[in-house]
């Protein structure tokens, strides 16, 4: 649903084979890509690695360190989903690997390319909020019920949880826009009957530079806050809603169909840019929201696989984000504020 849409869609890349030793999954890589082939296990892959060129780890979390590690020993360029690893110990174990076997490693943050992120960046670009003070991001659900899987898992091998999940992608984000981190504060409940692990998470950063970040997720909110609050010297920048490239591609959209352009929201979502009064009251003036573009992490991909362009994300920037997310979790447990 995910990755093969996005590998299919970039000039440069051929889908050429999806594990899975699902029956019902395999029928479904074939329907839509009529061209693929189908392994059983990853062990195939391995056995013909001088007829590929790159492997996308898009597996259970703890599952990505021994694919990696795998794929980059049998010689192959990795794309591993975040998070890349359960510690930035082992994170930075991988980006040793790769850099010794002279192999991209690079990790699937995917909502760098969102289209209010991407908007965001612009705006702060062109200095349109000033010097930026306070950045409130939240990633957050209403799921009142548990889904079960590995996501909900108890178990710490597993790697589940939010603040590993969505935290991975607010705390990416973060760091893109703001830099280093000095200190860290987080509150992570287990707020579901029957949840074994975190669904309400907050997580205070402060950055070198000075803003102070507040980021949330969860799958217990009730009524949803705006996915950024951004303050400054000059504005703020209130944004709501989840940018429409997942949903569109769940619902099966795939990028460079005809139709409406990809990841283009309509005129009512746009976010609000200005001062001294609420969005909800008419404040501020309407900001055109960029589109999203997930193609363009594996164009980047691409590119970088021809040595034409830089590594998209690197393994060494999502072990940043692995120090400040192992933070987190002492500082829940240990009710402390955690310096780095």
């Amino acid at each position: 649903m995910f990755h093969a849409p996005l590998i299919a869609a970039t000039q440069g890349l051929t889908l050429d084979t999806v594990v899975t030793s699902n029956p019902e999954r395999q029928a479904q890589a074939r329907a839509e890509h009529p061209d693929v082939r189908v392994a059983a296990s990853a062990d195939e892959l391995w056995a013909r690695a001088d007829e590929l060129d790159l492997i996308v780890v898009a597996s259970p979390n703890k599952t990505h360190v021994p694919l990696a590690t795998a794929a980059l020993e049998a010689g192959l360029p990795v794309v591993v989903d975040k998070p890349v690893a359960g510690t930035a110990a082992q994170a930075r174990a991988l980006a040793e690997l790769a850099e010794e076997r002279g192999l991209l490693l690079s990790v699937f943050q995917n909502r760098r390319w969102d289209n209010d992120f991407l908007t965001l960046r612009r705006l702060i670009a062109d200095g349109e909020l000033g010097e930026v003070y306070r950045f409130e991001s939240r990633f957050e659900r209403w799921r009142p019920q548990l889904k079960g899987g590995w996501r909900e898992s108890g178990d710490p091998a597993e790697i589940g949880g939010l603040l590993y999940d969505l935290g991975s992608h607010v705390v990416d984000q973060a760091l893109v826009l703001f830099g280093p981190v000095t200190s860290v504060y987080a509150e992570a409940d287990v707020r579901r009957e029957g949840a074994l692990t975190d669904d309400d998470t907050f997580i205070a950063l402060t950055h070198e530079s000075g803003v102070r970040s507040h980021l949330y997720v969860s799958a217990t909110t009730a009524q949803l806050g705006p996915r950024f609050r951004v303050l400054g010297s000059k504005a703020g920048y209130v944004k709501h809603g989840l940018d429409p490239q997942e949903a569109a591609l769940r619902d099966g959209s795939r990028p460079g169909a005809s139709g409406a352009e990809w990841g283009a929201e309509p005129e009512e979502l746009w976010g609000r840019l200005g001062a001294g009064e609420s969005p909800v009251t008419g404040g501020g003036s309407p900001v055109p929201t960029l589109p999203g573009d997930y193609p363009a992490y594996y164009a980047a991909v691409a590119r970088a696989l021809h040595a034409h362009g830089p590594n998209p994300v690197t393994a060494q920037e999502a072990a940043a984000a692995l120090d400040v997310l192992e933070a987190a979790r002492r500082s829940a447990a240990e009710k402390v504020t955690v310096t780095l």
